[in-house]
Formats: structure tokens, sequence, C-alpha cells
């Protein structure tokens, strides 16, 4: 394995959970994350030799994951409609407090449109307002607007689920 090889699979290694949970921010099907993940991969190596440092390394692995997800999600709604077998087992089922919580607040979030749905992703991930800005492309004034907004419909859906 030579040196770029290396430093790739350590970016990755180190990376791996960002990029999932963008993957997953955009489907719940497992085989289609599994999907988006290997997309995503190809396209992160496509860009490594090119990455200057000019930006934080996960602000570029996450600009190119949510360019990644955004555009197969756009060419999935162009597709015909398929039916996947089931495998008749559920990686993710777990019904404790916690868990049902992240899937409520996950159901919501994916009822938002692609850009909210990926400034919300980045906020719950704690990435910082100008980096959020500089990741999907706004002012950081614009991405606080948008985020007071975000979550006032998020609060919203949370109330019609409760009426």
């Amino acid at each position: 394995m030579d040196t770029t090889e290396q430093q790739f699979a350590e970016t990755i290694r180190r990376h791996k959970s960002t990029i999932y949970t963008v993957c997953y921010m955009f489907s719940k099907d497992n085989d289609e994350v599994g999907d988006m993940f290997q997309e995503v991969l190809v396209n992160l190596w496509k860009g490594f030799p090119g990455f200057q440092g000019e930006s934080d390394i996960k602000t570029w692995i996450y600009r190119i994951a949510l360019n990644t997800c955004i555009s197969l999600d756009r060419k999935k709604k162009r597709r015909r409609k398929t039916v996947s077998l089931p495998m008749n087992i559920n990686l993710y089922h777990d019904n404790d407090h916690d868990t049902r919580q992240v899937k409520m607040l996950y159901d919501r979030i994916t009822r938002l449109g692609l850009f909210d749905r990926a400034i919300i992703l980045l906020w719950l991930d704690a990435v910082p307002y100008d980096e959020i800005a500089r990741i999907v492309g706004l002012t950081t004034k614009n991405v606080s607007v948008r985020l007071v907004r975000i979550r006032e419909e998020l609060k919203k859906m949370n109330d019609k689920q409760n009426d």
C-alpha cells in the first residue's frame, strides 16, 4: 500500500462515523445506506489527491458526503420503484427509550427538505456555524436563520403529533 492509500485509509477510519451518519440521514434502507457509503468513498478517493488542506478534512468530507447523497437521492427519485427482498433482520432494531427518541427525531428530520436536512445534521453533529456555512455554501448568518426555522418546523411536527 503506498503512502496516499495509507493516508486515505486512515482518514476514512477516523471519519467513518461522519460519512455513515450523512448516508443514514438520506435513507432508511440499510442496503441503500451501504450503497451511498460506498459511493461517498469512491468520490472521496477521486478527490483525495486534490485536497489542498484549505479547509478542515472533516469539512471536506462532509461536503463530499452531502453532495454525493443529495445527488443519489435526486437520481433515486427519477428511477422507477423497485421492491427489495426482506432479510427479516433489522440491525437497528432496539426499543429502549433513547433509541425511540432518536428514531422519532430521525423520522422528523427525514421529512425536511434535503438542504435543511443537511444543515440540521451538521448542527446535531456540533459543527460550528461558520463551518456549516462553508460546507453548504451559505453565510454564517443565513445558517443561523435557517436553523431557527428548521427547529421551529421540527417543533411543529412534534406539536402536530401530540394533538
